[in-house]
């Protein structure tokens, strides 16, 4: 059984990896979907967040924390920066001004030499582990429970429902979607760090417009009325890939589908309020029948 347990675990472990990461990615755009904000700047994010553990931690020699901590805080500075210009613009504007950010992002990254270039990062040293991964996870969702009912949680409320109605209540708008949005560009680096210290290695074209846009869709198949529907969303379309791996290289088009189907009879996601009310009244009549 032991044995079974740890073949089990070594083919297996990356993708154990790989789901708490995109589960981190989800809840980056979930904070700022929350306050009706569309970005697709949270992959650059991750990058800006890998490229920054990576260098300090092979470069510098830089203790494994210290690296996590900085490849988030320099994302969330950069997000601080852009964030007053852009978030003044709404819907397909921001998705389209966050878009060309992580473009220069990418470009710049493939343009300096201490990042490789084109080439990418190879040898980033393998830090991560599963505690590492359960920890931070723990503390999002912590993070995340405990802000849904502090002020700053319904204000972002507010906003996405009404900004209009937000701004006339004397509430900052702007201000409040900037932090959110420098808090999403946290998460994320931290994300890209733990990543990049687990896959070896690194390179621009991880961070570019299919990794944005997958991010997005983790949040949007999962549903973004509750902290767990992005999660669940990131869980299913990581996992679906490896289940069904034997249909080759249409795999990938099985999550298209299911996007799909989602968007056209789900629309608020697989997991959302409406979901645990149905299934409560689900249970009622089975109960009472």
């Amino acid at each position: 059984m032991p044995e079974l347990i740890t073949s089990f675990w070594q083919t297996y472990n990356t993708l154990f990896y790989t789901v708490f990461v995109h589960g981190m990615l989800a809840l980056s755009i979930y904070i700022t979907l929350s306050c009706g904000q569309l970005s697709l700047g949270n992959a650059a994010f991750m990058g800006i967040g890998a490229y920054t553990a990576a260098l300090l931690t092979m470069k510098a020699g830089a203790p494994f924390g210290i690296s996590l901590i900085a490849g988030g805080f320099l994302p969330a500075v950069v997000a601080l920066i852009i964030g007053i210009p852009t978030l003044r613009l709404s819907g397909v504007y921001l998705a389209m001004a966050t878009l060309g950010f992580g473009e220069v992002v990418r470009v710049v990254i493939l343009n300096m030499e201490i990042t490789g270039g084109s080439l990418g990062l190879n040898g980033v040293p393998l830090k991560t582990e599963l505690w590492h991964l359960i920890l931070v996870m723990g503390i999002l969702i912590y993070f995340f429970i405990k802000l849904r009912n502090s002020r700053f949680g319904r204000i972002l409320e507010a906003i996405n429902e009404d900004e209009v109605a937000a701004s006339v209540m004397g509430i900052r708008a702007t201000y409040y979607k900037v932090w959110a949005f420098a808090i999403g560009a946290f998460i994320a680096g931290v994300a890209g760090g733990l990543n990049a210290h687990f896959t070896f290695f690194i390179s621009p074209r991880e961070y570019g417009f299919e990794p944005a846009v997958d991010i997005l869709t983790f949040a949007v198949l999962g549903g973004t009325r509750t902290l767990w529907g992005p999660l669940a969303g990131s869980t299913i379309l990581t996992i679906l890939p490896e289940l069904f791996r034997f249909l080759g290289p249409y795999r990938l088009a099985l999550n298209g589908i299911i996007l799909v189907l989602v968007v056209l009879y789900l629309p608020n996601g697989i997991v959302n309020r409406d979901t645990f009310t149905n299934l409560k009244r689900f249970f009622k009549k089975e109960e009472n029948a």
